[in-house]
Parts: structure tokens; sequence; C-alpha cells
């Protein structure tokens, strides 16, 4: 991540910053991970760990260890193949077809079972101790041929719900057509709207709020990999970026290079995200280069997704979730990160020494965050609270927490 000034001369800590009263803007409960420490977030580390000491101990003739790492690589290999495998069966046997199927199959059980664990079958099983053939041809004329046609029946039952499943499944890619559709009718009505007969922007303000509200409703009617698709094209377009204007018109200004100039103090975008992403499950999604722009993102889950170079700053990810995130040259702040502060401080909003342009960082999860810049790191350890802290990967030792050093309110 770069910044606007050098960042080898680093300003002395200013005093902490104070924030608007909690009232104003209360950040969601933490998230705490599910992992109990380093070690526990990588399984490659544990089965390497295990591998290791089990050839020591048949290296060193010592049977107690290698019997113990042997264990424990057992463990941790059934750790990684068996939850793949569960979330592969259990999502071919949550479909109604195939619960009745096993519900037909655990009736016949039970009818098998609890009259074997009664006794009401031992009349017929002394029959084929005895070997009375007679009875024997007679029980398997009459009860194994009912059999039989009881399995012919659970045969096509089995086909039945193999066609179901086809057609499921035709359903499921006829939904991403319709999906996909949705998006190029949104992307192509986003740009008629805005672009006038010259190809130049014309983002008058109804026409802002309309595709406001264009976008939210797509967003509350597509999947969340769509939802992504969305985003990317609008941050990409620069749509999301705050875009200068002039004074009488508003129209955005030409930079002399053929591209809308930012402004990131009193530009106006074309389209503020503000609510629309609160809450929302945007995890293991492509969000690489998104401007969030000050966007509301409390609550947000944020797991295993893909943010590089996304622009935090001035966004609320009070509460958010971005346990094992990409975080690659995501930015979020302007200026130093000893002297940037989140949102909402005291004083002037300036982009040189960062007060002000920060990230609202308050409980958000970050544990097993990968590629995170240091400074980012640096500023996160600051201003995200005690139990944020703990989750950051390296740990927050001797940088100060920011929050715990606010007057009260």
């Amino acid at each position: 991540m770069t910044f606007p000034s050098d960042p080898r001369s680093q300003a002395p800590l200013p005093p902490a910053a104070s924030l608007p009263p909690a009232g104003q803007a209360s950040a969601p409960p933490f998230r705490a991970s599910n992992r109990l420490s380093r070690l526990n977030q990588s399984a490659s580390l544990q089965l390497l760990l295990g591998s290791v000491l089990m050839l020591a101990g048949l290296v060193g003739g010592w049977p107690w260890l290698t019997l113990a790492a042997g264990l424990f690589t057992f463990v941790a290999a059934l750790k990684q193949l068996l939850p793949p495998l569960w979330r592969q069966l259990s999502g071919s046997l949550d479909d109604g077809p195939t619960a009745r199927v096993l519900a037909a199959v655990g009736l016949l059980v039970v009818a098998i079972a609890i009259p074997l664990a009664l006794g009401w079958l031992d009349p017929f099983l002394e029959i084929y101790r005895s070997r009375n053939w007679e009875a024997i041809g007679a029980i398997g004329e009459g009860v194994i041929g009912a059999i039989g046609q009881i399995l012919v029946a659970f045969v096509a039952l089995a086909i039945a719900w193999r066609q179901v499943m086809v057609d499921q499944r035709l359903t499921t890619q006829q939904n991403r057509i319709t999906q996909a559709q949705t998006i190029d009718s949104f992307i192509h009505g986003i740009s008629e709207m805005i672009i006038d007969e010259e190809g130049l922007l014309e983002d008058w303000p109804l026409e802002r709020m309309l595709a406001e509200g264009r976008l939210a409703a797509v967003l509350s009617s597509i999947d969340r990999e769509g939802q992504a698709r969305i985003l990317r094209f609008l941050a990409h377009a620069r749509l999301l970026s705050p875009l200068r204007r002039d004074h009488r018109l508003g129209r955005a200004i030409l930079d002399g290079e053929g591209n809308y100039e930012e402004d990131r103090l009193n530009g106006v975008p074309v389209i503020r995200l503000n609510r629309m992403l609160k809450g929302m499950d945007l995890s293991d999604t492509d969000l690489r280069g998104v401007d969030f722009n000050g966007a509301d993102l409390r609550g947000t889950s944020f797991v295993g997704a893909d943010l590089r170079e996304a622009n935090f700053a001035g966004a609320d990810l009070g509460g958010a979730n971005l346990e094992g995130a990409r975080l690659e040259g995501a930015r979020f702040f302007y200026g130093h990160p000893q002297s940037a502060t989140p949102h909402g401080s005291i004083g002037p909003v300036e982009h040189e020494s960062g007060n002000g342009t920060g990230a609202i960082v308050e409980n958000a999860n970050f544990a097993g965050a990968r590629q995170l810049d240091p400074e980012a790191h640096h500023y996160i350890a600051s201003w995200s609270g005690p139990r944020s802290r703990h989750t950051l990967p390296g740990g927050s030792h001797g940088i100060p927490s920011q929050l715990e050093r606010l007057p009260p309110a």
C-alpha cells in the first residue's frame, strides 16, 4: 500500500481522537474465530508435525512417541478429509426426493428389525432351521415373491428419483442463466441512464437516485456471486468512486487524460452503497479492487473473500467477519498509519495525516486473514479493540490500542 507522503518520515503518535458517542453508531458484537490457536489454523503444519514426530519415534526406538504422533496425525488427516466428504454427502442427501427414498428405506428396515427384535419372526426362522423344505417353498413363493415385488418398486422409485435430480440440475442451470441475464440487463440499464448521446457521464440527481434504487433491488434478487460481479462492474467503471464536480451543474470533471477526476474530500459518486451491503453474506467471492467508499458494512461476512486492492477507507466494518480473507493491497485509511483515525473522528478530514479517513474496524474478525500489509496491520491493531487485536495474524504486540485511550463518552 502506498501513501501520499513518505512513510519513512513518520510523525510521533498523536493523542487519540474522540469518536462519536456510542449511541450514534454502536459496533455489532464480536464474532469469534473457530480456531483455537495458530497451530490449529494450519492443517498442513499439523500433518507435517505429526509425521516428523512419528518418524522420530521410529528412528529413535520410542514406541510411545510413534503411537502418540500416529494418533495425532490420524485425527488431523480425518479432520481434513471428512468435512469435504461430509459436505458432499449432505449436499446430495438434503434434497426432497432423496429424503423420501431414505424414509421409505428406513420404514422397510424398521418393519424387519422390530419383529426380529421382539421375536415375532422366530416361527419362520425355526422352519428354516428345521429344513422343512415344503414349508420353506411355500414361504418363498409368498414372502420372497412379495419382497421381490417390493424391490422392483424400489428400482422404479430410484429411477424416478434420478429423473427428479436431473430436472433439478436443469432448473439450477436455468436459474444461473436467468441471473446472468438480470445482471446484463442491470448493466445495460445503468449505462443507458447515466451516459448521454456523446458518451459523456450525465448523472442528474434523479438519475443517481434511480440507479441506487435499481442496484438495491437487483442485489436483493441474486446470489452472492452475482452480487460480487455487479460490485466489480461498478468499481471498475468508477461509478462508486467520488468524482470532482463543477460548482454549477454538478457535472463530473475530466482530468485532461480522458478520465474523470477523483475528489476524495468533496467528490460525489454516481452510486452510493450506503447500507445496501450491511449484514450481507459475501463470503468466498471475488471483490478485487472494489471501492466501498464509506459503505455501511457492519456485520457483513467476507469469510474467504478475495479483497486484494479493495478500498475500505471511511467504511464501517464494525462486527464484520474477514476471517481467511485475502487483503493484499487493501486500503483501510489514507495518510500515515500512526496518525490515521477512523471516519467520524473529531476534527477536519485530512488525507495527508489520515485524520478521519480510516475504516471503523471495531469488533471486526481478522482471524486467518492473508497478506495483510504492515501499514494496514498497524492501523487495525490500533483501532479494532481488544478482541479483534487477538485475531490479527502476527499479533499486536507493541502497538498501543487507541480505543482504550479514548475518554469516556
